[in-house]
């Protein structure tokens, strides 16, 4: 399902490891970053897979809007505390935003 905010589709809520060790960045509606479709996506038809060198699970936990040290699937945010929900949610999505930006693409 499409939303009418930006953050639907145009920002990350999750990744999701691969089973060949990369992850897909995706949106809200669960679909790579910047696909507006409600259709099925084969993320091995995309190039939207990245490996992320040094993604350990302390650092999943840093990232994570939970805390967890799941490595599968890391949440930027949950639906209690979306980033327009209120300035704390925004700066603590910003926050974690800011951390996985400083990641490294494994070559």
């Amino acid at each position: 399902m499409l939303k009418d905010e930006l953050r639907h589709t145009h920002f990350p809520y999750c990744l999701d490891r691969q089973q060949d060790g990369t992850y897909v960045l995706l949106n809200r509606n669960y679909k790579p970053i910047g696909f507006m479709t409600d259709k099925w996506v084969k993320y091995d038809e995309h190039p939207v897979g990245v490996k992320i060198k040094g993604l350990t699970a302390k650092i999943a936990a840093e990232l994570d809007a939970r805390d967890r040290e799941n490595l599968d699937r890391i949440y930027l945010y949950n639906d209690g505390a979306t980033p327009s929900g209120g300035p704390e949610h925004m700066q603590a999505y910003l926050s974690r935003l800011a951390k996985l930006m400083a990641l490294r693409i494994e070559e």
